[in-house]
């Protein structure tokens, strides 16, 4: 059975706010490395929450190595209060991927652990489901304590659902709460989606992570792509085109679809372009 690989954040739930603070620290000569009691006043994280605060910042990708990542020095620069639905698409994005980033991928998804299976295996198989539906799917799944999975299960949900997290993103939405059974009802498939230069950054590193250095790939993988824009994003193949026609609009990619197969060429220089763009744009 695989590891749920979700006992990283401790006790403390995903927090933008306190995520702010790390990138500020993050940011200065000394980065993270400086001493807890320095960083536990730079910051006004209690000495337990400061390595768990940092670890989010990490999986969400703006920290690497102790210092600000090209997309945290990104994101520090246009949106520093990470108030905007740019930035919380850009941690989606990376918080995806458990701690494994663009690393190449596994056979199953639920092998990079539990957030890696909810977004890119139950959410496409499961458009309504209950917290009952999500525990049972993991416990199948997961080797960990019983009594831990539903545990650690609700920090992703509550990244999703409460307003200090990603909400904005509207990935998942808790419609229902039935107050006998205490249970959750939840329902996606209606992503309040980022503009075009986002998911072109999207598409840029994913095509880096499966593609390589290829000019042109097939449209075909493109829409089967695993762990790909579509399972990323909530959507479905009809609306990748749309996108994928946004993003030639653009000058993003170019596709040529007078005959079968049809293709897609990339026409972006560099992905952190398409990032600075999309701030700009938004």
């Amino acid at each position: 059975m695989a590891k749920l690989q979700l006992h990283f954040n401790g006790t403390f739930p995903f927090k933008k706010e306190e995520i702010k603070r790390i990138l500020e620290t993050a940011s200065q000569k000394e980065g993270l490395k400086d001493t807890l009691q320095n960083l536990m006043n730079k910051t006004g994280l209690g000495n337990a929450k400061v390595d768990k605060i940092k670890k989010w910042s990490m999986r969400a990708g703006l920290i690497k190595d102790n210092y600000l990542s090209e997309e945290g020095k990104t994101v520090l620069k246009y949106d520093p209060y990470l108030q905007s639905i740019i930035t919380d698409w850009l941690m989606h994005f990376y918080l995806s991927f458990g701690n494994q980033g663009l690393n190449k991928i596994p056979e199953n998804a639920y092998d990079w652990g539990g957030w890696t299976y909810f977004i890119y295996d139950f959410l496409p198989q499961n458009l309504t489901f209950s917290k009952d539906n999500l525990d049972e799917k993991c416990l199948n799944i997961f080797q960990e304590k019983r009594e831990e999975i539903p545990k650690r299960l609700n920090f992703i949900l509550r990244t999703y659902t409460e307003d200090y997290g990603l909400k904005s993103i509207n990935l998942i939405k808790k419609v229902n709460s039935n107050k006998k059974t205490k249970i959750d009802q939840y329902e996606t498939g209606n992503s309040n989606l980022p503009n075009t230069y986002l998911i072109g950054y999207f598409l840029a590193k994913l095509w880096e992570r499966d593609f390589n250095k290829e000019t042109s790939i097939l449209t075909d993988d493109l829409i089967k792509q695993k762990m790909g824009l579509i399972q990323v994003l909530g959507i479905n193949a009809e609306d990748l085109q749309t996108h994928l026609n946004n993003m030639e609009s653009l000058g993003i990619i170019e596709q040529r679809r007078t005959v079968l197969p049809h293709q897609i060429i990339r026409r972006w220089h560099y992905h952190l372009t398409l990032l600075e763009k999309a701030y700009d744009n938004n």
